[in-house]
């Protein structure tokens, strides 16, 4: 078997202690700033183009109201410095050691939609709590979030629960964001988009990151043709799939799959 090297590609920053004890002990944080204007502007352009022709939620969970852009990094560019901002890649190198993205979408939660039920994003695999965490989420607000306009609802320290279930009566905060921001919150943490009470649709992108062990809830291989990723950052290759959990976890022909890319 053939030796296989993990590129750093876009180096990472040393998360602050104030944000590693919130993900610690509430199970979230909020990064201000993340992206700048000229960044949202350009994500919530090609989102509201693709939305134009995107069909509303197909069950109560995915939401009645609320439109969902799959196939993230195959359809925009706008979310490539995101996912591999140098800040964001250090929260996830502490929460999650080696990862790659898992099921990124663009969300826009319309008026009138009730509130999504409670859950946590490391549910889809069959794992039992307690376990080292194994998922970390991204949220983006491209406008404003609010407790009134569908923000994301979150059960602070419910990443430390094993059996215990949300009741009716457990309490939620729905942190306000500015658009630009980022939502971080751990895949153990129970959580939901909100009701939109407002006139206006809420528009964001979620970035699901999962460890590199686990097969991704969505297909990047498939999702993104080869000719596009061979023009992105090797970061970025590899958050898509290729890459190796060592010591040789996802090699092709005894290989680094980036090979299969090209020179």
């Amino acid at each position: 078997m053939a030796a296989f090297r993990m590129d750093p590609g876009s180096p990472s920053a040393a998360p602050a202690d104030a944000l590693l004890r919130a993900l610690d002990d509430d199970g979230f944080a909020v990064i201000p700033g993340v992206l700048g204007p000229d960044e949202v502007d350009r994500a919530r352009a090609d989102l509201d183009a693709i939305l134009a022709d995107t069909a509303t939620g197909r069950d109560d969970f995915e939401g009645r109201n609320t439109r969902r852009v799959y196939k993230l990094f195959g359809r925009t560019r706008a979310f490539d410095g995101a996912a591999t901002h140098p800040t964001i890649l250090g929260v996830l190198d502490h929460l999650l050691g080696r990862y790659h993205l898992s099921s990124p979408a663009g969300i826009e939660i319309g008026p009138g939609e009730h509130p999504q039920a409670l859950h946590h994003d490391d549910a889809i695999y069959p794992i039992a709590r307690p376990h080292p965490e194994i998922v970390a989420t991204v949220m983006f607000p491209l406008v404003d979030f609010n407790a009134m306009n569908g923000g994301t609802r979150l059960v602070p320290g419910s990443h430390k629960w094993i059996d215990e279930r949300p009741r009716g009566d457990t309490a939620t905060v729905a942190p306000t964001l500015r658009a630009g921001d980022a939502l971080v919150y751990r895949g153990t943490l129970w959580h939901g988009g909100g009701a939109n009470t407002t006139q206006r649709p809420r528009l964001g992108a979620v970035l699901h990151f999962a460890a590199s062990w686990l097969r991704p809830a969505e297909n990047h291989i498939l999702a993104v043709p080869p000719e596009v990723v061979r023009t992105l950052p090797k970061r970025l290759q590899e958050l898509l799939g290729y890459n190796i959990h060592p010591p040789f976890l996802g090699n092709v022909d005894g290989h680094h799959p980036r090979r299969v890319l090209g020179p």
